[in-house]
């Protein structure tokens, strides 16, 4: 998998993918250029094999203040309908690669984390949190619909559909003790031991079998559009597959030999 992109800070290590937005001195703003890049880089990962977890870190402080407003909020008040949806389908389609990447995504989230940047930690699969973590969803501060980039369909899953109806009414900031409480941060951290946490969280899940958490994140999002009895099937075929994997038969050979098994994700 690539880490030399342009508009967005990417280290690998370990098997272990850390991204984050590049503009500190602004709170991490997203540009077009960064929107198209995230989407191509996590649709990419689907066929990395040398990637088995993602974070998405914070930055200088700060997760994401979500779209500039210079550099896409001007610009957009100035397109037509054609160029404003294919504006909108792409950012859709960062969502789309983020739930659909096959990997296992952590959001390491401080300070502010508000429109897009709100979005793409709701997109995640794990969320780690500070004290100081401000989680908006701004649009309709800025005159526009709270349903974007999937987020009535999402959030409400998330936290339930009335606090999100909240969020996504007034704009207003979720405390970091509110996401712990509501179920949308998994846990609070320090702001000194976040990135630390959120890599222990990653080495966990990493150690783990990496092709079954891929069928595992396959099956949560589709099963959204499932009824009970085609979830069930579904499940059942997704887990006669992994028992042909070699893990499932190395972890019942270190049971037996009452041995911690070591996946190897095939």
């Amino acid at each position: 998998m690539r880490s030399d992109v342009t508009h967005f800070q990417c280290e690998i290590k370990d098997r272990i993918a850390t991204v984050r937005l590049d503009r500190p001195d602004r709170k991490n703003p997203l540009t077009f250029d960064s929107y198209a890049e995230l989407r191509d880089w996590f649709r990419d990962l689907v066929y990395a094999d040398d990637v088995d977890v993602v974070i998405f870190g914070s930055n200088g402080g700060n997760f994401s203040s979500g779209g500039d407003v210079h550099d896409i909020i001007g610009p957009l008040t100035k397109m037509n309908m054609k160029e404003l949806l294919r504006f909108t389908r792409m950012t859709g389609d960062l969502v789309k690669a983020i739930v659909n990447c096959g990997k296992p995504v952590i959001a390491a989230v401080d300070g502010v984390c508000v429109g897009a940047g709100a979005i793409i930690a709701m997109a995640s699969d794990l969320r780690l949190a500070t004290a100081e973590a401000k989680t908006a969803f701004l649009f309709t501060r800025v005159g526009l619909a709270g349903c974007d980039m999937g987020a009535c369909a999402i959030l409400p899953r998330i936290i339930g559909q009335t606090r999100a109806a909240e969020l996504l009414y007034t704009g207003r900031s979720m405390s970091a003790e509110e996401g712990e409480r509501w179920g949308f941060y998994n846990r609070l951290v320090t702001g000194e031991t976040l990135e630390e946490e959120a890599l222990k969280l990653a080495q966990k899940i990493q150690a783990g079998p990496n092709f079954a958490h891929m069928m595992t994140k396959t099956m949560l999002a589709q099963e959204w559009a499932m009824s009970i009895e085609q979830a069930i099937e579904a499940e059942a075929q997704a887990q006669a597959i992994c028992m042909q994997t070699g893990d499932f038969e190395r972890a019942y050979k270190a049971f037996v030999a009452k041995e911690r098994p070591i996946f190897e994700g095939d």
